[in-house]
């Protein structure tokens, strides 16, 4: 067999769209490692291929037998008749390099790794990842994994996957693409959906994504017209920037995006210096790139599944308090619904007084109450038909959930099918059966009406789809740390960096310790603050290094001695030199602004309660930076704790659009000053008109040639 042309390194990675075909549609495959044993994981490719009638040409490699389950077996690639479009790699993690490097000489254009043995098991793993990816680039081939599970086409039998969820039944064809970090979910997906009306359109396990990313994978499907949704399982936000692009070309197709990530953990956020890296934790900075992205996030594995059918249903921008009506043939199961939406922020809206009176018109009567109760005996065709035909003709509602009782398993024929007929209608409905009801399910879902197995994954979807926003994310700004050791500046060097920015401060003098006795003349009067200043101290109160209200000369030169004393004894910290503020009168709020480079999706913007204490409370609000001044205002109002600055039982209101503007000033370092990895203001005292940094810290990295930031 001929190789293909090897390309030039500069040719070598076209378009990601150019591997759809390849990727989903291969009209040649290749297994190699392939097993005699169709029970064995090596095996089962071969058998799934055959059950899911692959009309392709696929070849199996296995250079110690002549046969593999009946069929030719070739003893390497480079034997094979022809060059196949996709190679699926089943050995030992140094076999499989070779084979990937025998496939670049070749030309093959796609390659899945299923073998371990890389950059999970350190040095040696990624010494020999790095084998990999060079040994791809010697020629055109674009690697998924190692350590994949395998990708999967059911729409057209390709089935390059050992999991053996694959191999219990057909996998139900649909508009979902699935694409996971995890191996075992895209089977634990297709278990979940079978009979249940729910189908995918392709699935991939992204694996260790030494090349082919999760978010280029994505990418490389958009332009498929029969996917139409998409559903992402993540464990890691690695290679976030492909994931932006993937994100905002989403957007551009007008294909919604569910995400369900692990990891709702603060760890990684212990080891930065300031509050701000606590409140803008692993998690914190995911949801704000969701939300960037226009993503959806899920909370419950059932709800990843089950929410793309209603994403494709409700747009972006939709409102954020959606009016959602209630239509049931049981009132418990009403209950439960009511308290689940409830639990995620969604509050039920029950019809109007003339609502009513034309559903009893209509011959569809409801007691005047939160939820539509249709009784018991209401669980007819053409009673349910008639309430929601009202319901969704009365403009009162944004969607409407039908809770459907014991019918639903034992006459799916009555209020099921009429529900199912009413899927075409602007206002979306939807259903959860109260019982399991998979033949339900299945008929609602393939009438083009979502419909979910728990309450939970309902109000999770339905909570979901209406916080969906248009993607604002931009790809550039998703950058790593810049390379150098990042240092902290004092507070004096960090406010009038921050002032520049537009992030007013206190006045302030710096004082010399060693120079105290002489006479002290200050710019403004007593009482004053002083502060220990130095570039090694990020939490000056935490060892003693903060005096408050000092009266007179005399009460600041005390005051510099302990301070200097406490801070040696404690930090074992000479400090030389002091900060000298005048006390701030008190304002209508404290809180914290904060700015810090994340090293997977690039800067955040923090907004929380302020002082010491900013980092005890959840509740803050985290954006990607920089941010408008719609967006800050957007985060004011949803920190809880700073609904006090809109005026309480009569107190002063404070001055909004000032902080807003701080936010938005904050937030641009992300563009000016790119070698700042973390910026604070806390507390920023908010006062009736205008606001006032009263503490600051910045870190960055300095350009060690130049010695400048």
């Amino acid at each position: 067999m001929a190789p293909n042309p090897t390309p030039s390194q500069a040719d070598r990675a076209p378009g990601v769209a150019a591997l759809s075909g390849p990727l989903l549609h291969p009209a040649s495959v290749a297994i190699v490692g392939a097993s005699d044993d169709p029970k064995k994981t090596t095996g089962r490719p071969q058998r799934f291929l055959a059950a899911a009638g692959y009309e392709g040409t696929a070849w199996f490699v296995n250079p110690r037998r002549e046969t593999v389950q009946g069929e030719k077996a070739y003893p390497r690639l480079s034997a094979l008749p022809a060059v196949p479009d996709h190679v699926y790699v089943m050995t030992g993690a140094d076999a499989a390099v070779d084979t990937v490097a025998e496939a670049a000489r070749l030309g093959v254009p796609v390659v899945t790794v299923l073998s371990s043995g890389f950059a999970e098991e350190g040095a040696e793993g990624k010494a020999r990842e790095d084998r990999l990816r060079a040994a791809a680039a010697q020629g055109p081939t674009r690697v998924v994994g190692p350590s994949s599970l395998g990708v999967v086409n059911p729409r057209n039998g390709v089935m390059l996957t050992g999991n053996a969820a694959f191999g219990e039944a057909d996998t139900p064809t649909g508009g979902i693409f699935v694409a996971s970090q995890s191996g075992s979910v895209i089977g634990a997906m297709v278990s979940r959906a079978r009979g249940r009306g729910i189908g995918f359109a392709g699935l991939v396990s992204t694996g260790g994504e030494a090349d082919l990313s999760l978010g280029e994978i994505c990418s490389a499907t958009l332009d498929d017209p029969e996917i139409t949704s998409y559903a992402l399982f993540l464990e890691s936000l690695r290679h976030a920037g492909d994931l932006a692009d993937f994100a905002a070309a989403a957007h551009r197709a007008g294909k919604p995006v569910a995400v369900y990530k692990l990891g709702r953990s603060d760890e990684a956020a212990a080891l930065t210096v300031s509050h701000t890296g606590a409140l803008a934790g692993e998690d914190s900075e995911a949801e704000a790139f969701f939300r960037a992205c226009g993503f959806v996030r899920v909370a419950t594995f059932e709800g990843l599944c089950e929410a793309p059918a209603l994403l494709e249903r409700i747009p972006s921008d939709g409102p954020a308090r959606p009016r959602v009506g209630v239509v049931t043939t049981t009132g418990g199961g009403a209950a439960i619904m009511v308290d689940q939406l409830a639990l995620r922020g969604l509050s039920v809206r029950g019809p109007s007084h003339e609502l009513v009176e034309r559903m009893a018109a209509a011959g569809a009567p409801v007691p005047h109450s939160l939820i539509a109760d249709l009784g018991l005996a209401g669980a007819k065709h053409d009673v349910v038909s008639a309430a929601l035909r009202e319901l969704q003709d009365s403009g009162e509602f944004d969607l409407v959930l039908f809770v459907i009782g014991s019918s639903a398993r034992l006459n799916p024929e009555l209020a099921v099918q009429a529900l199912a007929e009413r899927g075409g209608h602007a206002v979306p409905v939807v259903g959860f059966a109260l019982p399991e009801a998979p033949d339900a399910a299945n008929l609602l879902a393939s009438s083009g009406v979502p419909a979910f197995r728990t309450p939970e994954s309902c109000a999770d979807a339905i909570a979901a789809a209406f916080s969906r926003r248009s993607a604002t994310i931009d790809p550039k700004r998703i950058a790593g740390l810049p390379e150098g050791t990042p240092r902290l500046l004092d507070e004096q060097a960090s406010a009038e960096l921050l002032a520049g920015g537009g992030v007013p401060p206190l006045p302030s003098v710096a004082l010399k310790t060693a120079s105290i006795d002489d006479e002290i003349t200050l710019p403004f009067g007593y009482p004053v603050v002083v502060k220990a200043l130095s570039d090694q101290l990020a939490h000056k109160t935490d060892v003693g290094g903060v005096v408050l209200g000092v009266a007179d000369a005399d009460a600041l030169r005390a005051a510099v001695r302990k301070i200097a004393v406490d801070v040696a004894e404690r930090a074992g910290i000479t400090v030389d030199r002091v900060l000298v503020q005048p006390m701030a009168e008190k304002g209508v709020a404290e809180v914290l602004v904060g700015y810090r480079r994340s090293p997977d999706v690039g800067p955040v913007v923090v907004l929380s309660t302020g002082g010491v204490q900013a980092e005890l409370y959840d509740d803050s609000a985290v954006r990607l930076a920089p941010v408008d001044r719609a967006t800050a205002q957007q985060m004011i109002d949803e920190v809880a704790g700073l609904a006090v600055l809109k005026g309480h039982r009569g107190a002063p209101a404070g001055d909004i659009p000032a902080l807003a503007d701080a936010v938005v000033a904050l937030s641009r370092l992300a563009v000016e000053h790119p070698s700042i990895v973390e910026a604070e203001a806390n507390p920023v005292l908010v006062r009736t008109e205008g606001v006032v940094a009263l503490d600051a810290l910045v870190r960055r990295i300095d350009d060690e040639k130049s010695g400048r930031a």
